[in-house]
């Protein structure tokens, strides 16, 4: 890529070349006129102020021709001669481009070089404050919306099925769930995790018996014997309703409840046995078995898939959408936290010094390995016209410097010369 970019014409590579022609028109047009002063001075009198004239003219001819000669061997042979020593970028691009791709390495791909530039580039605090402009956050909102709307419209149901049916459910029933699942639900029980979920429950109940006494009543009165009276069964039944939410009102209102302790150490034996017990272990790795190799899960869960993909469509698509809204809240707090916030700062910072320091000590030499496989590939005759056609126009200032340096050397030394006649 690297290669492509570099040695294919761009629309700039015509004013280049005008300003290379123009240059080099200007430092031979001053050669020229080095030499005919030179000759039109030659056969005057030197004593005086032409003498003066005529050694710098000669000077400047010597200088402008020895930096011709310089700026000319580094891309071709000055007259065509083979001159040892010309031609250099041809001869030595392979050289050149290891010497780049070392000097690169040594001063800038290393990992101090890295944090330090990473530090005074301020990232947080910049990211912060462009954050706190509502057009960039929605800037970052349209880009992600953008990538995430093709990556999903181009993820078709077949390849979900594919990767379900190949790749995922195999996997799944070949790994031993069971010591993993008790090891989740050891850390779920021991953090108390599940209490809003016991939670959630114990009020759906309560709500549901709130709003349905009458169900209640038939399902316990079901089971009354047939031989007890009738008034005595409404008796219990209301009895056993009201006993019934008293206890899950209290069990909702104590944490400590012997129900919820029962519940937590029945969770706790069921993570050990998942992680110990062979026999348990074995059911569950049963249990697994049977619902992947039931064949209605893969369309259950491209099924899924297609509504949650339609979901996120369809609110990537609508700018008032919940999405929208939450992800410019959370894309605000962020660059809230950032400017104002300098521990946050600093972790983002951190995380990136780390990222930097990871990258440039792992994959540092591949890198700039880069450099020199890229120009070991560059045909070396283009290579050379295209580095002259970038650098060329300011190399003619060398020529141009050689001529004026040339003439200002030859009137010291007229000078010189003259006093110590």
């Amino acid at each position: 890529m690297c290669a492509v970019s570099f040695l294919q014409e761009s629309p700039a590579d015509e004013r280049r070349r005008a300003g290379l022609r123009r240059m080099r028109a200007v430092a031979t047009g001053l050669l020229l006129l080095a030499a005919l002063v030179y000759v039109l001075t030659l056969r005057l009198d030197h004593d005086g102020v032409w003498g003066y004239v005529s050694t710098a003219s000669e000077a400047a001819m010597v200088g402008a021709l020895a930096d011709w000669f310089a700026v000319t061997a580094l891309f071709r042979h000055p007259l065509g001669l083979p001159i040892p020593h010309t031609a250099l970028v041809k001869r030595r691009k392979d050289e050149l481009g290891r010497n780049l791709q070392e000097f690169v390495t040594e001063n800038f791909l290393t990992e101090e070089i890295a944090r330090d530039r990473l530090a005074s580039a301020r990232v947080g605090q910049r990211l912060g404050t462009w954050l706190g402009d509502p057009a960039h956050r929605e800037r970052v909102l349209v880009e992600g919306v953008r990538a995430g709307s093709a990556g999903l419209q181009r993820l078709q149901d077949d390849a979900v099925r594919d990767f379900l049916d190949e790749l995922l459910l195999p996997r799944l029933a070949r790994e031993p769930v069971s010591p993993l699942l008790g090891s989740l639900l050891e850390g779920v029980v021991e953090a108390g995790n599940h209490t809003g979920l016991v939670d959630l429950g114990l009020e759906e109940v309560h709500g549901w018996l709130t709003d349905n006494p009458d169900a209640f009543a038939e399902v316990v009165g079901e089971r009354a014997p047939w031989w007890s009276p009738p008034w005595v069964d409404e008796r219990v039944i209301s009895w056993t309703y009201q006993q019934a939410l008293a206890w899950l009102a209290d069990v909702r209102a104590t944490p400590d409840h012997p129900a919820r302790v029962a519940l937590d150490d029945l969770l706790r034996r069921l993570a050990d046995d998942l992680q110990h017990d062979p026999e348990v272990m074995a059911g569950a790795e049963a249990l697994k078995e049977r619902l992947l190799g039931h064949p209605q899960v893969p369309e259950t869960a491209v099924a899924i898939w297609q509504s949650v993909r339609t979901a996120l469509l369809a609110a990537m698509a609508d700018r008032e959408s919940y999405l929208w809204r939450r992800g410019d809240e959370l894309l605000a707090h962020l660059g809230e936290h950032l400017v104002h916030d300098e521990a946050w700062r600093a972790r983002l910072e951190t995380h990136l010094g780390e990222a930097v320091a990871f990258v440039v000590n792992t994959y540092g030499d591949e890198l700039a390995g880069v450099i020199s496989i890229t120009v070991e590939r560059w045909d070396a005759e283009q290579a050379s016209e295209r580095i002259e056609l970038f650098v060329g126009r300011d190399l003619q200032f060398i020529r141009i410097n050689g001529t004026v340096v040339g003439a200002l050397a030859g009137l010291v030394i007229h000078a010189v010369s003259q006093l110590l006649s």
